[in-house]
């Protein structure tokens, strides 16, 4: 499937701030964070857990999608989606290279 440009526009993607993070009961892989998308906390429900603990993620800048309808996982909602890379069992989260502001627009 080929996305248009229309389709990319559609969605919103800003740098978060981890304000929490803990692993989800049960889960071999799922963590659930708390992140900060610029005044507003977004819980996030990720399959990351073998690559990541709660503590490597703390006060950690993250690019996020915003506006996907929320998804039950463990019986828990996430709300934004992680964007990583993943290569074979190598699992890496992109964030930006400098300092900026939660919330800023990923363009």
């Amino acid at each position: 499937m080929t996305a248009t440009y229309d389709d990319f526009i559609k969605l919103d993607i800003r740098i978060g701030r981890v304000v929490s993070a803990e692993p989800v009961p049960g889960a071999k892989k799922l963590l659930k964070l708390i992140i900060d998308v610029g005044g507003e906390n977004k819980q996030c429900i990720a399959g990351i857990g073998l690559n990541y603990t709660a503590e490597d993620l703390l006060n950690k800048s993250v690019a996020v999608v915003i506006n996907l309808a929320p998804k039950k996982l463990f019986g828990l909602e996430s709300e934004v989606m992680l964007l990583a890379a993943v290569e074979g069992d190598i699992l890496t989260l992109l964030k930006p290279d400098r300092d900026i502001a939660a919330g800023a627009k990923v363009a």
